[in-house]
């Protein structure tokens, strides 16, 4: 349902147009009622309107300003313009500037009502066009390249459930469904670069000998069918260009074992490798695949070229374990001796089970930590401790539990929070750790340490927004006879985003900060209509009214009488010993 203001400076006009139309058959619904430009700019703040009705001609600001300062803070709000024939013209020219629709008055309700269902036809019409299934079909599939790679670049650098994962890889058309993962890194080292990279001699660019590795019929039956890039290529210096030669070949190479998906991925090519059978043999099935991956751009292209090749893992949540790996392997290149394929186990101890505090444990209880409750912070430390098994050493799991406490202190500090206001000066919160006798007081420890870290940025949070709201109090207070005061300048001020100031302002002082600017200065000018003898469009001016006229329609609509009268009856009660 379409939000609407009414903007009308007769009220038996605004009340007949709430009473003669039938908004709701309509699909609209009325939020609010302003007698002129100055007060429905100001409600439009607070009811975010979709339709504003107004007149033309009204005290303070017309309808015309009204819509080009309504247009240029939402552009999507549709303005009509309720106008007399004497200013039909005026009007007219108004529809190519910040005007949607205009009405003649006088009106029927059938005029206004048909009207506003061409207008709500309109609005409807450009939502559809914005929800064409075809058309956002066929933006989506000019888009799925990137997407892929977008979704491919997270699953390198970002720890995400499987779930989560496989409903995106679906979306993008790609299959990763599969028993075990595997993830190598490939980089070609350009004419210039290998004596900067290697120890001369160190490439082995020779045909690979590790076991089960292809016969050479099968090699040379393989690359015959493999598209040759021109012989140029060799001498020239275009390294992208290179590289895409290299990932064409790579991906051919990779699809004819089924090994899974090859893509670029910052200057290096990699290989997902994506085992759907399971089984003892999927190593090796990943090693053969990779084996001549690299024959064949050793043959086409003859650019020396190294792979790192991480461990097989058993998720996609744990792909980007396995990519780290493979860059782990990959700096071994710069080892003398070591072969064109490095797989990370030969050349570093793998435990099993290995202990890793990963980004999405760090985010969940960074969050945690932040903004959540403590059940929320208990799921997530039960998580992390269930890593903590009988087979890790007392070594692994202190330097996990450090991890943990690391991510703790800096959200503490990212909060504002100094550890050393929160468990006093000297504290030594890794060497208590490492004092206690076993896991289930280590796990204790954390978890008193996370929840009073909890506790105090709440606190500190709460504190803020108090500190904020009194801020903008004393900002506005001292301010407040400046006419171009706004939220947009406190918050300047304060710098702050409006967005966030209005939330906190409203929940801390229960009015809106329009209404609170209203409130300062009524009680101002009340102040002064009751102590001096100013005239009114001086108290307009010292309270924050560049108009007198509009001063005085404000003060009668908040206090009930006009600043004349009021000073009259400030006056009699002043001599009956009676002042309010």
């Amino acid at each position: 349902m379409y939000r609407v203001l009414l903007v009308d400076d007769e009220e038996d006009v605004r009340e007949g147009l709430v009473v003669e139309v039938d908004w709701e058959a309509l699909d609209l619904r009325i939020v609010g009622l302003a007698e002129n430009g100055r007060e429905a700019l100001e409600m439009a703040e607070r009811v975010e309107p979709d339709i504003v009705v107004t007149d033309i001609s009204m005290p303070f600001m017309n309808g015309l300003e009204l819509a080009q300062r309504l247009r240029k803070r939402n552009p999507l709000v549709k303005v009509v313009i309720l106008t007399g024939y004497d200013e039909f013209d005026y009007a007219r020219q108004a529809i190519s500037l910040s005007v949607d629709e205009y009405l003649l008055k006088p009106f029927s309700a059938g005029h206004l009502t048909e009207l506003l269902t061409r207008l709500r036809a309109q609005m409807a019409a450009e939502v559809a066009e914005r929800e064409d299934v075809q058309q956002l079909r066929e933006h989506y599939h000019t888009s799925l390249p990137l997407l892929q790679a977008d979704l491919m670049a997270t699953l390198l650098h970002r720890q995400k459930s499987s779930t989560y994962i496989h409903s995106k890889a679906k979306q993008c058309g790609l299959d990763l469904t599969g028993k075990r993962y595997g993830v190598s890194v490939l980089t070609l080292h350009m004419e210039g670069d290998m004596q900067k990279e290697k120890p001369e001699g160190a490439f082995n660019n020779e045909p690979l000998q590790r076991h089960n590795q292809t016969t050479s019929e099968e090699a040379d039956q393989h690359q015959s069918e493999i598209f040759v890039p021109g012989s140029s290529l060799r001498q020239s210096e275009d390294a992208e260009l290179k590289r895409f030669a290299a990932l064409n070949i790579a991906a051919e190479v990779w699809a004819e074992h089924g090994a899974g998906h090859a893509f670029m991925h910052q200057e290096t090519i990699v290989l997902l490798y994506v085992d759907r059978t399971g089984g003892t043999d999927g190593a090796k099935r990943q090693q053969k695949a990779l084996e001549n991956v690299m024959r064949s751009i050793n043959h086409y292209l003859r650019i020396p070229a190294t792979v790192g090749s991480g461990q097989i893992v058993d998720t996609l949540a744990d792909v980007n374990h396995a990519y780290e790996d493979a860059l782990l392997a990959l700096d071994y290149r710069l080892v003398p001796g070591t072969d064109s394929i490095i797989y990370i186990a030969d050349v570093e101890r793998q435990t099993a089970g290995k202990l890793r505090f990963d980004e999405l444990k760090q985010q969940t209880l960074t969050r945690c930590l932040k903004a959540g409750t403590q059940a929320e912070l208990e799921e997530a430390l039960a998580i992390i401790f269930r890593e903590i098994t009988v087979e890790h050493g007392r070594s692994d799991i202190q330097l996990y539990l450090i991890e943990v406490l690391t991510t703790v202190w800096k959200a503490a500090q990212a909060s504002g929070e100094e550890m050393e206001d929160i468990f006093g000066a000297g504290f030594q919160l890794y060497a208590d750790l490492f004092r206690l006798p076993g896991l289930t007081e280590a796990q204790k420890k954390v978890r008193e340490v996370c929840l009073l870290v909890q506790h105090r940025i709440a606190s500190g949070r709460q504190h803020v927004y108090k500190d904020i709201v009194e801020q903008a109090l004393v900002f506005t207070k001292e301010h407040f006879a400046d006419p171009d005061l706004s939220i947009q300048k406190v918050c300047g001020h304060l710098h702050i985003s409006s967005g966030y100031f209005c939330g906190i302002f409203k929940k801390e002082v229960q009015l809106t900060f329009l209404q609170y600017l209203m409130q300062i200065r009524m009680e101002a000018a009340r102040e002064l209509l009751r102590s001096t003898e100013l005239k009114s469009f001086q108290i307009a001016e010292q309270v924050g009214f560049a108009e007198p006229n509009y001063f005085s329609f404000c003060f009668k609509k908040h206090i009930g009488v006009s600043p004349k009268e009021y000073r009259k009856q400030a006056s009699q009660a002043a001599s009956e010993g009676s002042i309010r």
